[in-house]
């Protein structure tokens, strides 16, 4: 793809870790301006110094389940650059595997996995549509569709599905093109599942036999570039679509 990204700015959710933070390093080394957020100063610290111009890129270091962070980062992100590309990558289960999940963990899987990205839309999003031109990608789950998570984490995931096929319909005609994928399980450093093959082994041995026809858990490196497709100009026409990448897991 060339150097398509460079002088594009990428905001980037859940960059502490795990896809998102490696979703940074490719774009950086690509030449695009980066906002980095996360939840781990530390983490997102030695993410920028590792960049070949730290000093070119935005850290936001917060919780963006809470509503005023959103703002924060929404108003920051508006003062200092124009958005190109907004990569939701924040997300995940946090262990509410309760099948009779409480209104309380409900509520934060929903603003974990789609309320705080949908609020970063509502701030952002307007100003693509006045330059009649942007990404907004969701990074959203085989278990929107397949329901092999918690009833919780399979809900939300489902909602994000049926939220970006809605926004992307009703953008379709500004030049904002609106789309997310749905990965099966794969491996990236520091996300849930190489968390899980550290302390459970033989549950990742176990999936991986039962759900993977390939023998063997997909890896960021095979996600990335469906994520900078989808990012580029050349997805022009993939607006609304949640895109499988599974390995065959569904």
């Amino acid at each position: 793809m060339g150097n398509q990204f460079f002088g594009k700015t990428i905001l980037i959710t859940g960059a502490s870790n795990g896809l998102g933070r490696m979703c940074a390093k490719s774009f950086e080394s690509k030449g695009a301006s980066l906002i980095i957020c996360g939840r781990n100063r530390e983490q997102l610290d030695n993410l920028q110094s590792g960049f070949s111009s730290p000093d070119e890129h935005i850290l936001f270091e917060g919780d963006l389940t809470e509503p005023s962070k959103v703002g924060e980062l929404a108003s920051l992100a508006k003062a200092k650059k124009r958005i190109d590309v907004i990569l939701h990558v924040m997300g995940g289960g946090l262990g509410k595997r309760e099948p009779l999940i409480t209104h309380e963990d409900f509520d934060l899987l929903f603003r974990t996995n789609m309320g705080s990205g949908a609020e970063l839309n509502r701030h952002l999003i307007p100003t693509m549509v006045a330059h009649g031109r942007g990404h907004v990608l969701h990074v959203g789950s085989v278990a929107s569709e397949q329901a092999v998570a918690s009833v919780g984490y399979n809900s939300v995931k489902a909602a994000l599905a049926a939220y970006v096929r809605s926004l992307g319909r009703e953008l379709a005609s500004t030049g904002v093109v609106v789309n997310g994928i749905l990965p099966g399980g794969y491996q990236a450093p520091g996300n849930s599942w190489e968390r899980l093959k550290q302390k459970k082994p033989e549950i990742v041995e176990q999936f991986v036999k039962e759900r993977q026809p390939r023998g063997k858990l997909g890896s960021h490196q095979e996600i990335i570039p469906l994520i900078e497709f989808l990012c580029s100009e050349h997805a022009s026409m993939m607006t609304g679509c949640c895109v499988p990448i599974d390995g065959g897991e569904g």
